[in-house]
Parts: C-alpha cells; structure tokens; sequence
C-alpha cells in the first residue's frame, strides 16, 4: 500500500485530517494500526482543550412514544455544526440511546453505539474531526403509569431535531380525538409562553424571593407609603405567579380563556396535567 493510500485508509477509519494522519504515519513509520493509536491519543488530547471554549449552540432530540419519551440536548460552538451530517447523525443515535437508558447521564456514557464504541468514545472521535467543543446538555425521560405523553418541535433542524422541544404528559385514561389536540395545542402553548410550574404553589421558592426582591427595589423610589408599597408589591407578585404558572396563563390561541378553562372545557373528569419540559438551545 502506498503512502497516500495508507493515509486516505487512515482519515476514513479515524475521520482526522490529512496532515494528522500523515504525521502520524510518519511517527509510526507506516504502522496503520500503531498511527491509528496515536491519533486516539492525540485525539483526546486535542478533544480536552476544546473543552474549554463555550458551546451555546446545538440541537433538542426527541426520541420515544405516548408511553415513553425522552430529550436530550446537544451543544456545539456554532449552528453550522449543529446541521452537520456527522453530527446530526450522532444525535439522532444519542436520542434513542438516551431514551433507552431512561435520561441516566452516566449509563448513557458507557453506551455502546453502532459502530461498538462507548457513546464516551465516540463524542471525543467526533470532538477531534469537526473541530468544536460538543457536549450533552440537559435530559429528560417521561414514563408515567397511565399518562399519554405527547410533543411538539419548533424550529426544526432535521426530522427528531429542533432548537426547541416540549414534552407534555397527560394522565388521564381517555385516547380521543379531542384529548390528542389538546395534548398538541398544549405542548405548543408551553413553547410560546415558558410557564415555570404548573401552578403557584409549585413555582420555585428562590424564583419568587428574587422577583419579591426585584420588586421592592423598583419600589423603594416611588416615594409611596410603606403600606400602599405593601399593597403594590404584592399584587405585582399574585401577577407574577400567576402569568408563569401554566394554569393560569393566558390559553395562547384563545387569549381570552385560561389553560384551566381548557381543560374544564374537555370534560374528561380524569384529566390531569402531570409534568411538562421545554427545552431551548441557549437558555
């Protein structure tokens, strides 16, 4: 086999490029197997300090069914990346994995892939070809006992892909035609108005002190009386909790109605909103 034979070999089986795999041949003199260790080496050297840079960009798969779903976000240094071949067809594998190993970070690592290496394994490969730091964000997994889950994709990068994805899982023991639009609907509302929680009850405690605290400062120059200030402030926070608490939000495609008025509106007397994520690249 030729030396340049010997290298386009190597950059198939390795993905580097042309200059790596020439060094590396010439370090192993000619040893295909010793230079493809060489640049597995290299390469999760030269993986480690991309490390360091900022992955803001990046896509949200969705793998799974009404019974069982999951996301996983993927972060990359630049949308260009993140429509890339290689890429995208690292994430869509993650995506099923994820879902298989129930959004465990750990166990998801220790995966192996098609092409039996550890998904470990493979993000650093693939890390050393694009050039950008690549990681895997957030996770989710919806498997609830007698909950339909149902999904909704806005910006869509490519088929299961998207730069924002909502889960939304139902429980209820009905399956009609009104309930599955209602489940689509819902999971398009959740992407446009961001709840915070299901109700005001379950809305974030350190959330709520920083608004109350965000508040009093806007007040302290109104010159008002401390009771009148009082009076203010919390009405800004009942408006608060009740604009991010996804019951008592405006229903977005009947302003009008609250998500509540919806749901009574159904009249499935078991209907319940059991648990919702929205995931956005870059929030």
């Amino acid at each position: 086999m030729s030396d340049i034979e010997k290298v386009k070999q190597l950059r198939k089986s390795t993905g580097a490029g042309f200059k790596d795999c020439n060094a590396a041949l010439e370090e192993t003199k000619g040893d295909l197997d010793k230079a493809i260790e060489v640049l597995r080496v290299k390469g999760i050297s030269k993986a480690s300090k991309k490390m360091s840079r900022v992955a803001k960009e990046g896509v949200v798969a969705i793998s799974g069914d009404e019974k069982k779903i999951s996301l996983i976000e993927v972060n990359c240094e630049t949308d260009f990346v993140a429509k890339n071949d290689d890429f995208v067809i690292f994430v869509k594998e993650l995506s099923e994995l994820n879902n298989l190993n129930n959004s465990e970070i750990e166990k998801l690592k220790k995966s192996k892939m098609k092409n039996s290496k550890t998904v470990e394994e493979n993000l650093v490969s693939l890390i050393t070809k694009i050039g950008e730091k690549i990681t895997i964000g957030r996770v989710k997994t919806f498997n609830y006992d007698g909950s339909k889950n149902f999904n909704y994709l806005h910006t869509v990068v490519k088929d299961n892909l998207s730069k924002l994805a909502v889960v939304v899982s139902l429980e209820t023991k009905e399956m009609s035609d009104s309930l599955k639009s209602f489940g689509k609907q819902l999971s398009m509302h959740i992407a446009a108005s961001n709840p915070l929680a299901l109700d005001s009850e379950s809305i974030d405690k350190g959330v709520l002190e920083k608004e109350i605290s965000l508040i009093n400062e806007e007040l302290k120059t109104t010159g008002k009386p401390d009771d009148i200030i009082k009076k203010i402030s919390q009405g800004k926070l009942n408006k608060f909790k009740e604009e991010n608490s996804l019951l008592t939000q405006q229903w977005v495609m009947e302003p009008k109605k609250k998500v509540k008025d919806i749901l009574k509106e159904l009249s499935i007397s078991d209907l319940k909103i059991k648990d919702f994520y929205r995931l956005k690249i870059g929030e």
